[in-house]
């Protein structure tokens, strides 16, 4: 007696394929022969009809040990049954995604993979069956293993959360950071910690994270289990799925309480420094100025911060501030460069700038802080010292020109007396001759 059931599975594969090329699709078995991915073809009760090579070199299983075999032999009843509502699924929506199978080898391996199925419909579009590409997850569930162990070892609190901002996984530096216990923190929301208008700044930096796959050096400051409000600086990746496409992020915490101390001490230093002191980007725009850079040029606040160095110094020396920029990236400090800005009343006043760096808390240069010296004094100095200079010169000139007048008067009065000795001589000897 025939196989009918043989003859009928032949007949559901034999339809799906008759009807994909009425459609002038690709032929279905010549698409699931050179697939890459292993490509089996079930009807509805999970009986195996068709699978390429990749299945049997997956599995490690002969052609006749797959064949007309259930799914259920090669995965567990409860994956069985998984996997029986996925079909259930199929049949509903005409697909399923992301269903993990652990289908066991012929070597006793169990083997993770994720199921993608679509319908496999007969010529009147009736789901008859599935078609399902298995992927083999053990590099990437290794690469997940490794990435978690990243996750709970590394130094800086770390987390997981998903497209709405619930929390999935977190390290333990996040619980000692937030005071939190496990269960107070994992599947909650972000928005339990922080403030409403953090919340939406956060669901911002998570379609930053969607568009351009990270973020950087976003602001939180989420409230601990004490009350405490923890300032920290938020990194963020995209956490990807196994297709690439975006499904949450990975977090990394900075705690900035430390950093902020020294800001605020370093913004202290600056606003009581004696000299000009300002903070500029690299492009050489006044982040930052204290009272003394106000005095020095008699410009208000809202005339200086926010603009380019280049409104106050000439084109020459906005060039040689640029190349002082980029000697501080290079070396982390210039020192007296000239700059000669332009006050309010209009006056050109000669400076000395000495720059260091200014560096973000990654250690990468953001900017400069400038230090400038008020030069009007000194040169007043260095004038006054020339002038000096010249007005003694003069007097040693004059001194000479005297000396030379009573230099020669002298060699003429001497010349005078020996010729007055002579002359008294030969009196002497004419008077001696007459006596």
């Amino acid at each position: 007696m025939p196989d009918t059931s043989n003859t009928l599975h032949h007949s559901i594969i034999s339809s799906a394929i008759q009807t994909t090329r009425n459609h002038g699709w690709l032929d279905a078995d010549a698409i699931i022969k050179n697939a890459p991915d292993p490509v089996f073809v079930s009807d509805l009760e999970g009986k195996i009809l068709s699978a390429n090579d990749a299945v049997y070199e997956l599995l490690g299983f002969r052609t006749d040990e797959v064949l007309e075999q259930s799914l259920s032999r090669f995965i567990s009843p409860e994956e069985t049954r998984e996997f029986t509502a996925a079909l259930r699924e199929v049949i509903e929506r005409g697909v399923t995604r992301n269903a993990r199978l652990n289908p066991r080898s012929a070597s006793g391996e169990i083997i993770p993979t994720s199921l993608n199925a679509s319908a496999l419909r007969d010529s009147d579009g009736k789901v008859i069956g599935a078609i399902g590409i298995l992927r083999d997850m053990r590099e990437l569930d290794k690469a997940r293993a490794y990435a978690d162990s990243l996750i709970k070892n590394a130094p800086d609190p770390v987390f997981v959360s998903d497209l709405e901002g619930k929390i999935l996984s977190a390290n333990d530096a996040v619980y000692e950071l937030l005071g939190f216990r496990t269960d107070e923190v994992l599947e909650q929301s972000l928005s339990r910690f922080i403030s409403p208008e953090e919340t939406r700044e956060f669901t911002a930096a998570l379609r930053e994270v969607i568009e351009r796959g990270v973020i950087r050096n976003t602001r939180l400051n989420p409230r601990s289990a004490s009350g405490e409000i923890i300032p920290t600086s938020l990194n963020a990746s995209a956490l990807r799925d196994s297709d690439g496409k975006v499904i949450g992020a990975i977090g990394m915490l900075r705690d900035m309480r430390e950093l902020d101390k020294a800001l605020a001490y370093s913004d202290s230093l600056i606003k009581n420094a004696p000299d000009p002191v300002f903070v500029s980007d690299l492009e050489g725009k006044i982040l930052q100025a204290n009272d003394a850079v106000y005095e020095l040029l008699g410009f208000r606040p809202d005339e200086v911060l926010e603009q380019s160095l280049s409104r106050f110094i000439s084109p020459e020396e906005t060039r040689e501030f640029l190349a002082a920029l980029r000697e501080v990236i290079e070396r982390g400090v210039t020192r007296n460069a000239r700059l000669n800005p332009r006050s309010a009343s209009g006056e050109v006043i000669p400076t000395t700038l000495n720059a260091s760096a200014l560096r973000d808390t990654d250690g990468k240069v953001i900017g400069a802080i400038g230090i400038l010296r008020d030069m009007r004094a000194y040169e007043k100095v260095v004038r006054d010292l020339q002038e000096s200079k010249a007005e003694l010169q003069e007097k040693i000139l004059d001194l000479e020109k005297f000396e030379e007048v009573v230099v020669g008067r002298e060699l003429k009065m001497i010349a005078l007396e020996k010729e007055i000795e002579n002359l008294k001589r030969e009196l002497k000897k004419y008077q001696e001759r007459f006596a």
